[in-house]
């Protein structure tokens, strides 16, 4: 077909009513004039997502005597380790002739590593080197996000430490860690995820390479595991900080303040959780982006006075309560329905979504599922959470140039009255 398609000679007039536009190929009688509605003739169909929105494959699970589940999505090499507050993640890459390997590899990779000590010290300088970076980078949303987290959890679960404390780095050594694996590696908290493969094929090779392999740390005992669950505190947690140093280029940054507030809503398990996703689009969530071109993509921030971009915020927080418009209401809708499945179109984040879903509740809801729970929100559901969002304390996370920040007790104040504005106090002298 590219050989063909290179000796493009140009396409036939075509005319505005009555004849199909056509394509002549240089190759003579091998190709004929063919409609562009009709499919080259010898060339494979495309397969393309089904229009519906379904699923073609459930997601089948299994889980083995030891406890460890295997999860499989049979609809469609690369090496990392992705970790995050709550779960870490060892992923693949490969063909499928190729599973066996990489089970191996997966198994020795989390059961059998090596954790030479020439590695730990390399892997401590590197830690050390990102806690620096995350001080000097101009962007700071990685430390807003764990601002706003250590204020929402005081001092437990989600709310602790993402990124190491720079005086714990030198307690790292490998009896440590195998405490650490030896308490949270167990087959029970695992699950081997798969995507574009058989699942009985799958689970042969979890059987042959996970089933009864003893980890290099000995015996895991879950018995130390944390169990606690996660308590939602509120509060605020500011950080004075100089950021006209961190610029890119010769002209330094301006100074700014930047802000996050945020207030309860509810765990991923709860009925609540689609309408929170639903006002999280209505009040800006997802952002905007462009693959490629200049000047498409814009991702909207507001550099304005501090006190007034508070306000904003603390409006819009208020405003939610009221009755969402149908239009307004549809569009947020129809927006995290489309992001949903557009995410759903890369490989890994089906491989991801699979694991953390059967990690967390043993099963996963498929794409047409939500779909169909988002599509039930009514405008009613939105004023319900917002209400009840609204009753919580707020957490709120500042960082930058903190001299016009109103105090904590003042937006505290903004978002229990009627029309979220801040006390008179602010509004004095402008």
């Amino acid at each position: 077909m590219a050989a063909h398609m290179s000796r493009l000679r140009g396409w036939s007039r075509a005319q505005r009513y009555g004849i199909a536009v056509c394509r002549q190929y240089s190759s003579g009688s091998a190709y004929p004039n063919v409609s562009l509605s009709t499919p080259l003739p010898g060339i494979p169909k495309p397969v393309f997502a089904s229009v519906d929105g379904h699923e073609k494959y459930e997601t089948k699970i299994t889980t083995l005597e030891n406890g460890l589940k295997v999860a499989s999505q049979n609809k469609f090499g690369q090496f990392c380790t992705v970790g995050s507050k709550d779960t870490t993640m060892y992923a693949v890459s490969a063909e499928v002739k190729g599973l066996e390997t990489v089970v191996n590899l997966l198994s020795d990779a989390v059961l059998q590593p090596r954790l030479l000590d020439e590695e730990i010290e390399m892997t401590k300088m590197a830690v050390r080197f990102e806690l620096e970076d995350l001080n000097m980078r101009p962007d700071p949303e990685p430390l807003l996000t764990e601002m706003i987290h250590a204020a929402a959890y005081r001092g437990n679960t989600v709310g602790l430490p993402r990124f190491c404390p720079a005086n714990n780095v030198e307690k790292i050594d490998k009896r440590l860690l195998h405490k650490y694996l030896q308490s949270y590696y167990c087959p029970e908290r695992m699950v081997l995820a798969g995507v574009g493969i058989e699942h009985e094929q799958l689970v042969q090779c979890a059987r042959k390479y996970l089933l009864n392999v003893k980890p290099v740390w000995g015996v895991s005992t879950p018995a130390n595991v944390d169990l606690s669950v996660a308590q939602y505190t509120g509060g605020i947690v500011k950080m004075e900080k100089d950021m006209s140093d961190v610029s890119l280029g010769p002209t330094p940054i301006p100074e700014l303040t930047h802000i996050m507030i945020g207030l309860e809503s509810c765990s991923f398990l709860e009925d609540d959780f689609i309408p929170f996703a639903v006002l999280n689009m209505m009040m800006g969530g997802g952002g905007s982006f462009s693959a490629g071109g200049p000047g498409k993509g814009m991702f909207t921030r507001l550099y304005l006075n501090v006190r007034e971009m508070v306000e904003i915020i603390t409006r819009e927080f208020i405003q939610m309560s009221g009755t969402a418009g149908e239009m307004e209401l549809e569009r947020a809708k129809t927006q995290l329905k489309s992001m949903l499945m557009m995410n759903l179109e890369s490989r890994p984040v089906i491989f991801e979504d699979v694991g953390r879903q059967v990690l967390a509740t043993g099963k996963r809801k498929l794409p047409h599922e939500l779909c169909d729970l988002i599509s039930n929100v009514t405008a009613s559901d939105i004023k319900r959470v917002t209400t009840k969002m609204l009753r919580s304390k707020p957490a709120v996370a500042a960082l930058g140039d903190l001299t016009e920040l109103p105090s904590y007790e003042d937006i505290q104040a903004a978002l229990s009255s009627k029309d979220g504005r801040l006390p008179r106090i602010y509004r004095l002298f402008r």
